[in-house]
């Protein structure tokens, strides 16, 4: 089985807990989970949660499965890097001097992207996005410049041909709900259930 990089969206209902019974999934199966995130989606009331695993494809589809499986989570689909559009986000804190004293650094802030959030006299804090390795080069390069501190997000993902999920939600709510059939033999329990 070929373990490959995959990103897990899981939709869910903000529910205390959640997260724990969602990491107890991967935990059983001793999966890592690589990065998490979560927010609350385009849907009020919905919590949408971003994982990342290096798992084979039939691992990663059982456990979309399982999670179905749980009360509060609503759907839970599983992607490539080809099927998603992601970034990740990350801060770093690095001495104002070295900024001010070496114009190398503003290249390099400036060839990744990164923007100044915070300037004092002691620091200067940047913040940038992107993937991981893009991330991962400017903190190898800011580490020869004084980095301070560093932090970093995990991964955020769109899936490339998803229609989002308002719309399946809005699609279940709107779907017609047969008769409810009543069960003929519920008054009948100490006829046909004696032992």
């Amino acid at each position: 089985m070929l373990k490959q990089e995959f990103t897990l969206t899981i939709y869910t209902e903000n529910k205390v807990g959640i997260i724990g019974r969602i990491a107890i999934q991967f935990s059983r199966k001793k999966i890592n989970i690589e990065s998490v995130t979560g927010s609350p989606s385009e849907v009020s009331g919905i919590f949408r949660f971003t994982l990342v695993i290096n798992e084979s494809e039939e691992v990663v589809r059982k456990v979309c499965r399982q999670l179905e499986k749980q009360v509060d989570i609503l759907k839970a689909y599983y992607n490539t890097n080809d099927e998603i559009v992601w970034q990740e986000q990350a801060l770093f804190k690095v001495p104002t001097s070295e900024i001010a004293e070496k114009a190398s650094v503003e290249r390099l802030l400036r060839q990744y992207g990164a923007r100044a959030v915070v300037i004092r006299n002691d620091y200067t804090i940047f913040e940038t996005s992107g993937h991981s390795e893009e991330i991962n080069g400017l903190t190898k390069a800011l580490g020869k410049f004084g980095l301070i501190e560093f932090v970093r997000s995990g991964r955020i993902a769109i899936i490339k041909a998803s229609e989002g999920f308002h719309k399946k939600l809005k699609e279940f709510e709107n779907e017609e709900v047969s008769e409810m059939v009543e069960n003929e033999f519920l008054d009948k329990q100490d006829k046909i259930f004696t032992m």
